[in-house]
């Protein structure tokens, strides 16, 4: 299935991935223990005369993780709501390619099945000139002419199978199939339409979008984290003190002297990534809207030739098509025609079908890319009956 194909489960890590970087970005600093002595020899030295021994023990415990810490976890959730979206827009995006590759399936089977029948009704024409010859009714070059047209379109057949196959390799790699020469994946050609959306939605459903205006959000946290790195190594010290049996009790705090500001150009750095964030999200937004109005309008015109031609393939269009070929060659059995006409005919039949389907997968397509445009979830389109959708 798409939905485990390589690429969405490779998203996926990558979200699980920034998921364990936000557990640390919420973690406090680690103490720091220590011990010093004081007045004593050294290691086999003697010892020293009129001078006390000192010891003392203290625990520092750094502060600069305190007062970064909301940044660092505004700027972590923002990443990992970004890389949800971004993983919710893989899967979009893979879904649609797999959509797409179904339909060419689709679309070079009916090719290969339309070539067939051709192929078939040009037989039944070669066989009655083969006929006709030996009786001596026609002349030899409308049969040459005959099997010439045959064999052409069965080189297309074979071409058309070729693409056939490339296209159920595609197929098979979102399925997860490996291609080889006896996979058998079918994809029926279908004949009814697909519903437009009700409400297609707006940009703010659409996952990238969410994503770039997430990237938004972590770079403001950003910058607060930047401009909080200002005072650094801010610590706190608390500890004991032995002197003659006596213990004494020590605290201290450490703060640097801010005389130069060693992060502006980090700030500045920061900035410049917000601004190129808010940036990227409005152009995300700009063509998601853009996308959706594109894509309605496709889905409405090849809805509106689809349907009418969809209601009339079994009595008016495709029927019509039929019927000239069928009368075409009854004309030319009864000598009224020549077998160019007949030929003209077999090749107006197969390209009427060849259009219709068309159409129909182009329409199929246009709904999918406006539920892609919209954000909605692909699964959610729906067939509808031309003849009695109102």
């Amino acid at each position: 299935m798409a939905a485990q194909h390589p690429t969405i489960l490779a998203a996926q890590a990558r979200t699980r991935a920034t998921s364990a970087a936000r557990q640390t970005a919420g973690q406090l600093g680690n103490p720091v223990l220590g011990y010093e002595v004081d007045n004593t020899p050294f290691p086999g030295g003697r010892p020293l005369q009129g001078i006390d021994r000192e010891a003392m023990t203290t625990i520092t415990l750094p502060l600069e993780p305190l007062y970064q810490r909301g940044a660092r976890r505004k700027q972590a959730d923002a990443l990992v709501s970004a890389s949800t979206a971004e993983s919710h827009a893989t899967a979009q995006a893979v879904s649609l390619d797999a959509t797409r590759a179904f339909y060419r399936v689709a679309q070079f089977q009916v090719r290969v099945e339309a070539n067939r029948d051709v192929v078939a009704w040009l037989d039944s024409v070669v066989a009655y000139n083969q006929a006709r010859v030996r009786e001596g009714a026609v002349a030899e070059a409308d049969l040459i002419r005959s099997q010439l047209e045959r064999d052409r379109t069965r080189a297309e057949g074979a071409s058309q199978a070729a693409d056939l196959a490339r296209a159920r390799a595609e197929l098979a790699a979102f399925l997860g199939e490996a291609p080889s020469n006896g996979m058998s994946l079918r994809a029926s050609a279908p004949n009814v339409l697909l519903a437009m959306p009700a409400s297609p939605g707006t940009d703010t459903e659409r996952p990238d979008v969410r994503a770039a205006r997430e990237r938004v959000r972590a770079t403001n946290a950003a910058i607060g984290l930047e401009r909080s790195m200002f005072l650094r190594q801010v610590g706190a010290m608390i500890g004991t003190k032995q002197t003659v049996g006596t213990t004494s009790m020590i605290a201290g705090l450490s703060l640097p002297l801010p005389l130069f500001d060693q992060n502006r150009g980090e700030v500045a750095r920061a900035t410049a990534e917000r601004d190129a964030a808010v940036l990227d999200a409005e152009a995300s937004s700009r063509m998601a809207k853009s996308q959706v109005s594109g894509a309605m309008e496709a889905v409405r015109l090849l809805t509106e030739r689809a349907s009418a031609m969809r209601a009339g393939a079994d009595t008016g269009y495709l029927a019509r098509a039929d019927q000239a070929r069928r009368i075409a060659l009854g004309a030319y059995r009864e000598g009224a025609v020549p077998l160019l006409q007949v030929l003209d005919a077999a090749r107006a039949s197969n390209d009427a079908r060849l259009a219709y389907f068309d159409l129909l997968f182009a329409q199929h397509l246009a709904v999918f890319d406006l539920l892609y445009a919209s954000g909605a979830d692909l699964r959610s389109a729906r067939t509808i009956d031309p003849a009695t959708e109102k």
